[in-house]
């Protein structure tokens, strides 16, 4: 008894303190700039940072993008398949769990069977077999713990993946809204354009049939009406395929969905960017990447600890009796009980090679997250200056739509004074168009690029989760 006891202390003080092999695992470094080059202003904390830290669309402050954007967490088929990719890499934990438990085994089995020396000796006789073993491998060398660390880390890596699908769909969907809206806008102004042109047509057909005005007058009054309403039907175009867009995200057939007419918000809110250091944490693609590291460190130590021996102990019982209803009676029962040790001695450089392996792999998944990291400081910086610069540019064209528009009365009332030619009223209404269009671009591009800067920021997502 007393040695019983020696041996199951020592036992589990081998697996309490029982070594793992392979590297400990130290998240890479990557360059991190103290501030964004491009954030200015930006950087500065807005009353509406709770917002981004959570539903961030709802910055915009626009009723059916909300309702569009909850649909897209519903009916997304790409985040529901990337749900499902992430249920597979927990089962994988949960599989790399149990191999810490024994294994443990039973079966029954039942033969009759006729014998034979000469031909008057044949005896038929049952046998019923009850057989159970235990298996139960300890991780001595910690191989089961790097599995499961490693497994978990691509579990958490998976979950990443999954949040930034959810992100990457919710942000494709007010890109397309917003562009959506732009091209509402630019047909309601051309629309508007169509009714003055319309006018103009009207006024140099009075004055040429008074004999004031040359006949080219109203060809020219013709054409540029003809050419505008050709716009305003060729949106129609880009408007179907981005409303097909929005219906393939929120799942949803392209045939059953339709959006009515839409107006560009007035302006475009601020978006903190706040340090970044918190990229880090608030990106699920560099969250992601730095959890393959973690997965891929971990796999080294499980190819490393094939170079140790594997231990294992075994226990089986049997019992056998040609009556079934006396089979667990003495002296029926049969057992072994013994530990195994294996070792490998010689595999031709295999295990070497797999060791190399997951160091190499190691090596490219730093190098992939690093280069993530990089690309993610690239995109916020892009979308920062997008917003710096499309501002400037906003009031400029702002103006440049003022001062045409009164051009455009301005040039009216002296063609109809005599002073000037149709064909200058046509170019300065042609210039007046192109602004208003440019100036409804440019705010459509500054949502786009607001939009973007919240994805490249993590949509108000972080890595403890």
């Amino acid at each position: 008894m007393f040695n019983i006891k020696i041996i199951s202390l020592s036992l589990f003080s081998l697996l309490a303190f029982g070594c793992a092999v392979g590297p400990k695992y130290v998240r890479p470094t990557a360059p991190v700039p103290k501030v964004y080059k491009e954030a200015g202003d930006w950087k500065k904390a807005q009353p509406q940072d709770t917002i981004i830290r959570g539903e961030w669309w709802k910055i915009f402050n626009d009723s059916r993008l909300d309702d569009l954007e909850t649909q897209v967490n519903i009916s997304n088929q790409n985040i529901a398949a990337a749900e499902a990719q992430y249920a597979q890499a927990y089962a994988l934990v949960q599989s790399a769990k149990s191999s810490f438990f024994p294994t443990l085994g039973a079966g029954y089995s039942y033969t009759r069977s006729r014998t034979a020396s000469g031909p008057s000796s044949a005896k038929t006789s049952s046998s019923n077999l009850l057989n159970a073993d235990v298996s139960w491998e300890l991780d001595l060398w910690g191989r089961i713990r790097r599995q499961v660390e490693a497994n978990r880390a691509s579990a958490q890596a998976s979950a990443a993946d999954l949040e930034n699908a959810r992100l990457s769909a919710q942000s494709q969907l007010a890109q397309d809204y917003f562009q959506l809206s732009s091209l509402d806008t630019q047909k309601k102004i051309l629309e508007d354009t169509i009714g003055i042109f319309q006018k103009f047509l009207v006024l140099t057909k009075n004055r040429h049939a008074s004999g004031v005005a040359a006949e080219t007058d109203v060809i020219q009054a013709q054409t540029q009406l003809e050419g505008t309403q050709a716009q305003e039907i060729d949106i129609g175009v880009q408007r179907a395929q981005l409303e097909h867009a929005i219906a393939l995200l929120i799942g949803k057939p392209a045939s059953d969905f339709s959006i009515p007419s839409l107006t560009l918000p007035a302006g475009v809110p601020s978006v903190p960017a706040g340090l970044p250091s918190e990229i880090l944490e608030r990106r699920p693609d560099i969250a992601s990447s730095e959890r393959t590291v973690a997965s891929a460190n971990a796999l080294i130590g499980v190819a490393e600890s094939a170079y140790f021996p594997t231990l294992t102990l075994s226990a089986s019982g049997d019992y056998q009796n040609s009556n079934l209803a006396r089979i667990f009676s003495s002296p029926n029962p049969l057992w072994s009980v013994g530990p195994a040790l294996a070792e490998t001695i010689f595999d031709g450089g295999l295990r070497q090679a797999q060791t190399a392996q997951a160091r190499a792999v190691y090596d490219q998944d730093v190098a992939n997250y690093r280069q993530t990291v990089l690309t993610a400081f690239g995109q916020v910086e892009d979308n920062l200056a997008a917003l710096r610069i499309l501002e400037k540019e906003a009031q400029v064209q702002d103006s440049a739509v003022k001062d045409s528009l009164k051009a455009v009365a301005l040039e009216t009332d002296q063609y109809k004074a005599g002073t000037v030619s149709a064909l200058d009223v046509i170019t300065t209404q042609a210039t007046a168009l192109t602004d208003e269009k440019a100036d409804v671009t440019i705010l459509g591009e500054r949502l786009n690029a607001c939009v973007l800067l919240i994805q490249y920021l993590g949509g108000g997502w972080t890595a403890s989760k």
